[in-house]
């Protein structure tokens, strides 16, 4: 299986799916089952019961986990794949899409 390139905190765009085009953050990457959260992507309404008698249940609105796949990271606005390299003993990112091909982190 192929490493996971993207991070919590980048930005991305859904390319597939009911949230097709929506722009957003990573909130959060689970690299074991290859899935990221994005913010606004994917909203699945809960119910949510109260726990206590202070505390009021109802419906919540989150994001749901998406398919790594299915996004692609935002490189000065433009959609584009990650590649690694190694520059100085380190592994860095790098936007194939950019002409320069500076690291990104």
């Amino acid at each position: 299986m192929a490493k996971m390139k993207l991070k919590k905190g980048d930005e991305v765009v859904v390319i597939a799916g009911t949230s097709k085009g929506t722009r957003g953050k990573i909130l959060s990457v689970d690299a074991k089952n290859n899935r990221v959260i994005v913010e606004g992507a994917n909203m699945i309404t809960k119910h949510q019961k109260a726990r206590t008698a202070a505390e009021q249940g109802g419906l919540i609105h989150q994001e749901a986990p998406i398919d790594a796949s299915n996004v692609m990271y935002l490189h000065e606005g433009v959609p584009t794949r990650l590649g690694i390299r190694v520059e100085d003993g380190k592994k860095v990112r790098f936007a194939k899409k950019s002409e320069n091909k500076e690291a990104i982190d």
